[in-house]
């Protein structure tokens, strides 16, 4: 079969190889992929900008049915259509672990970075109690949006930082910052901003109801608007899904004193300007934020089954492997903005 392996350390070294369909322990599945989505975090792998332990096949975000069962599995079956969480091959033993957040374990070893992945057309699982089953009335392309969504939930939902009534200001306008503006809005957010750079982005989120405004993050109508609609206090929350130090700086003038600040966007560099005296002299409260927990994968796929989670909007590029240089080289270039790969 085809895989997208990064093949060693370094920027680049990403090459389409032809490489066996992996055999399974007796504890573990193999999954037929059917669709694997492009994440942000592939990019950084691309450039040498994340961990990762080569030579390993991409991808970790997955819908797919099990293909195989090993034979001590006994919770699933051939034809189960799932999705499953990344983190895989946590020690179980460390403080982390022991506290419920195997998701930090420094020993986890992710599919698509740790272990293979999700770029080919068979993965191999081996943790089963990370899979969810896909409900029947969704569609399995759809669940694909799952793991990004996952993310969303708990660091927007599960977090508890959004009360009915707030106004939420979220910069960024990829999948994670529209998923974010959406879920927002399910949280019990009463207005909800969106501001960003990109105008194709931006022209997409204009389009969603769960959005009340879309902004540049370049004109000074964000501050402006956000004053006025909250007779000056100020946003309840502010949501980064950048990692930009502009957004970050916009966001310390709009957040109201004793607002929520809370970070999910990963930065191209190791640091950033920070406005540390204006965000401490309002008392913020600041979160920052990685991976999932069990309990968002569960919500998120409730959040899909309903149709609040707009996949055809989100998902503007589906690709076959075989293209996949059209996504890793130049990617801020293009026009797309959630692409996967369909096998």
């Amino acid at each position: 079969m085809k895989a997208l392996v990064k093949t060693q350390k370094g920027k680049g070294y990403l090459e389409l190889k032809e490489v066996a369909v992996p055999e399974i322990g007796d504890n573990e599945v193999l999954i037929k992929v059917q669709s694997a989505g492009i994440c942000g975090t592939d990019i950084h792998i691309y450039n040498d900008e994340f961990p990762y332990w080569p030579p390993v096949i991409l991808g970790h975000e997955f819908s797919g049915t099990i293909a195989a069962t090993g034979k001590d599995v006994a919770d699933w079956k051939v034809g189960d259509r799932v999705v499953g969480e990344p983190h895989t091959m946590a020690c179980g033993k460390c403080y982390l672990c022991r506290t419920g957040n195997p998701q930090i374990c420094a020993s986890k070893r992710s599919p698509g970075w740790g272990i293979d992945g999700a770029f080919a057309a068979y993965m191999r699982w081996p943790e089963t109690r990370l899979l969810h089953r896909v409900p029947e009335s969704l569609q399995l392309e759809e669940a694909v949006l799952c793991e990004p969504l996952a993310n969303v939930v708990s660091d927007v939902a599960l977090n508890n930082i959004i009360t009915v009534g707030d106004v939420v200001v979220v910069a960024g306008t990829g999948p994670i910052g529209i998923m974010a503006a959406v879920v927002a809005r399910q949280a019990g957010a009463r207005h909800v901003i969106l501001i960003g750079r990109n105008e194709f982005k931006m022209a997409i989120a204009r389009n969603l109801s769960a959005i009340n405004q879309v902004l540049s993050i370049s004109s000074n109508d964000v501050v402006v608007s956000v004053m006025e609609l909250t007779d000056g206090r100020g946003a309840d929350v502010f949501i980064d899904a950048s990692g930009s130090a502009q957004a970050l700086a916009v966001g310390a003038h709009l957040i109201r004193k004793l607002g929520t600040f809370t970070a999910i966007g990963f930065s191209d560099n190791d640091t950033i300007d920070f406005p540390y005296r204006q965000l401490m002299m309002k008392g913020v409260k600041f979160f920052f934020n990685i991976s999932t927990k069990f309990e968002s994968w569960d919500r998120s796929l409730a959040l899909l089954e309903g149709g609040y989670i707009p996949y055809d909007k989100i998902v503007t590029g589906k690709r076959k492997i075989d293209d996949w240089q059209g996504v890793f080289k130049n990617p801020r270039s293009r026009e797309s903005l959630k692409d996967v790969f369909v096998f």
